[in-house]
């Protein structure tokens, strides 16, 4: 370390443009210490603001995509219904999930899709997804 070995130089009766070099040395080195901390203190604060925009533009896309479901008229299971094929579920996971049939799933699935206007799967995706793509509607 930089410091103690000019403390053992100074004990050692070294040259005074040698002290005055190694002290240099040391105080540019603490001067980097603490310009590397503040540095990495501010990137830490600054991710801390953009994880915390995230998650807040992440509550409002959900309570978007839930108000939306809400306007088409579908019911609370309906509603859990297409969340849950938004988020890509098999019927039978679906079924398996909210503890009914696949037949069940099938049938609150095409009363979505109805109520929604679309053909399906892919088209109810894609009404969400086309405002966040770059050339969306939205």
């Amino acid at each position: 370390m930089v410091g103690a070995d000019l403390l053992a130089d100074a004990g050692s009766g070294a040259e005074l443009a040698h002290l005055g070099a190694e002290g240099l040395a040391t105080v540019v080195a603490l001067i980097g210490a603490v310009v590397f901390y503040l540095h990495h203190r501010a990137e830490v604060a600054e991710s801390a603001g953009w994880r915390a925009r995230a998650e807040e533009l992440l509550a409002a896309t959900g309570n978007r995509v839930d108000d939306q479901l809400v306007s088409w008229g579908l019911s609370p299971a309906e509603r859990d219904v297409a969340v849950l094929l938004l988020k890509g579920l098999s019927f039978k996971e679906i079924a398996s999930v909210r503890d009914t049939s696949e037949r069940t799933a099938r049938e609150q699935a095409r009363a979505v899709y109805k109520k929604a206007g679309v053909a399906g799967r892919s088209e109810l995706a894609g009404w969400f997804i086309d405002d966040l793509l770059p050339g969306g509607d939205g």
